[in-house]
């Protein structure tokens, strides 16, 4: 299986690496620093660079925990190989700041309105959305919301990642905030968590910013209604 090193060394940029195998389109590596496409952060792009030259990444992906590397020409890469991979560094890090601020927003709804949660959110390069259930919502109060995420950023409150045991997270309130979430949770022997000091942690397997600061300014762009007590929020950071 792949060691997944952007679980822990979320600022890497580069990595040294051996080729584990080799498909049509796609190479798999003994570790990776690029981020496969999951949980509503796209993937990351980048180089592969072997004695046979320079490769593009263009997609990663995950099945059965191995990354598969994407790539349009494989320039003889051969199984066993030392490569040295290089990470779109731009796309990677605006990933990891609306990613933050996803977690913000939510830790927002999870603390101060009892009545409402988020029930899904997805990652661009340029923008990000989130979906609120409330049993009465509107703009005055997404904007609310959004007024109260802006305050924890500005607030400059560590994030980091520590893992815990299954049965530890299973019985902290909240820690997954779906059923299908708490279910992977009941399969997993450690669960990674995502902890902003002091005001929210959740099992999560994504990459994020080391200071709520860094985010930037939560701007919205659109609300989208999406049926009685939904909302779904476009926004974007300055």
């Amino acid at each position: 299986m792949t060691k997944k090193l952007y679980y822990t060394d979320m600022y890497g940029k580069e990595f040294d690496a051996s080729v584990a195998s080799v498909g049509d389109d796609y190479i798999m590596l003994d570790k990776t620093l690029f981020y496969p496409s999951s949980g509503g952060q796209p993937n990351d792009t980048g180089i592969l660079k072997s004695k046979n030259g320079e490769i593009s990444i263009v997609d990663v992906k995950q099945e059965n925990g191995e990354i598969m590397h994407i790539t349009e020409d494989l320039k003889g890469i051969s199984q066993g190989d030392s490569v040295h991979g290089i990470i779109d560094w731009n796309r990677r890090y605006i990933h990891m700041r609306y990613h933050t601020a996803v977690h913000i927003i939510d830790g927002v709804v999870s603390n101060d309105y009892k009545n409402g949660f988020l029930t899904g959110g997805q990652i661009y390069n340029d923008h990000a959305r989130v979906d609120f259930s409330f049993d009465i919502i509107d703009r005055e109060l997404i904007t609310e919301i959004i007024s109260k995420a802006n305050e924890i950023v500005n607030s400059g409150l560590k994030v980091f990642e520590r893992e815990i045991t299954s049965k530890e997270a299973l019985e902290i309130p909240g820690i997954a905030r779906t059923e299908p979430g708490r279910q992977l949770i009941e399969k997993l022997p450690v669960v990674r968590i995502i902890e902003i000091e002091n005001f929210d942690f959740q099992a999560d397997g994504g990459t994020h910013v080391h200071n709520t600061k860094e985010v930037g300014k939560i701007e919205m762009l659109k609300i989208e209604n999406k049926g009685k007590g939904h909302k779904r929020l476009s926004f974007r950071l300055d």
